[in-house]
């Protein structure tokens, strides 16, 4: 099994999973259809099947047209919200490609449709991967449009896993979102190799710092991302087990986690660690009005008043 990591967007990533064998490629979260194409060519691999994690457009946006460019495609994604979206999968369902097996992971929280893909190869020395959505940063919502409209058609804060982080739940309990991360995720062999959607890894980690100060775990991986941040390298993939020592999404239980959230029940540590979170990425990086308006024009979301 093969992972080529395919840099999009702003801070996006892409993924195309090469069975080695029969050639056959899987991608995850299409955007720009025509780059991940390109790569397909120069691989010489054969797509057959795009799995998406959730509907949101920066994950979804470039499903159509990758159909229309390459007919009989299959998308496969557990929310009907997912654009050209052929058959729904559900939490359990085991799918294969070549000698590849996909376990899919209902893990809502950022959205209901969640869904995140387990990858691995019986027999096989390499280790397996999660293919989790991810987080990006929640941008503030333009003025013409009310809070709630801009969260359903905006990308933000939360997917699912990612290095170092989580996000914000928007479709889900608190305690769904626990499930997902701590009892779905949290349980996948140490060994696997954790693939996120989205380059945040920086400012997730200087979050973790904040909340668990003499964490030398967290202070090593930071020093690392930030040397890799200067050198315009990517931080993905981390392992399952490394998040477990610097991810406080998922060291919801551990006293230095409960004692920054002031919280003991899991679900609640997790839900004052996302309000946290957000409080601190609007602190780092606000959104002067100019730059909004340009963010909703460019996702479309601004028209002209239609004449009464």
């Amino acid at each position: 099994m093969k992972v080529k990591v395919i840099p999009v967007l702003e801070d996006n990533y892409m993924y195309l999973v090469i069975e080695e064998h029969t050639r056959e490629a899987v991608a995850v979260d299409v955007s720009v259809p025509k780059r991940l194409l390109e790569i397909v060519g120069r691989e010489g691999v054969s797509l057959t099947t795009v799995l998406t994690t959730h509907h949101h457009w920066d994950h979804a946006r470039g499903n159509a047209e990758l159909v229309r460019l390459q007919p009989g495609l299959v998308v496969l994604g557990a929310d009907e919200r997912i654009c050209a979206l052929t058959r729904r999968l559900v939490h359990g369902e085991e799918l294969q490609f070549g000698a590849i097996h996909v376990r899919c992971l209902l893990t809502p929280g950022h959205t209901s449709g969640h869904m995140s893909y387990f990858l691995w190869e019986d027999e096989c020395l390499d280790p397996p991967a999660v293919f989790s959505g991810s987080r990006c940063p929640a941008p503030l919502c333009p003025p013409s449009l009310s809070p709630s409209t801009f969260s359903d058609l905006a990308s933000s804060p939360g997917d699912a896993l990612s290095v170092a982080g989580c996000g914000s739940r928007l479709e889900s309990t608190a305690h769904q979102m626990y499930q997902s991360l701590v009892e779905t995720l949290g349980t996948l062999p140490p060994e696997t190799k954790v693939f996120c959607g989205h380059e945040h890894t920086l400012g997730n980690l200087e979050f973790a710092q904040k909340v668990e100060p003499c964490n030398d775990h967290v202070r090593a991986k930071l020093s690392w991302a930030k040397k890799r941040d200067d050198d315009d390298v990517p931080t993905v993939p981390s392992t399952l087990g490394e998040e477990l020592l610097y991810n406080p999404f998922l060291r919801v239980a551990e006293e230095p986690v409960r004692k920054f959230t002031g919280k003991v029940a899991p679900a609640e540590v997790l839900e004052v660690l996302c309000r946290e979170r957000a409080s601190f990425e609007r602190a780092a990086e606000p959104l002067q009005p100019q730059a909004r308006a340009l963010l909703a024009l460019q996702w479309g979301l601004l028209s002209t008043p239609q004449q009464k």
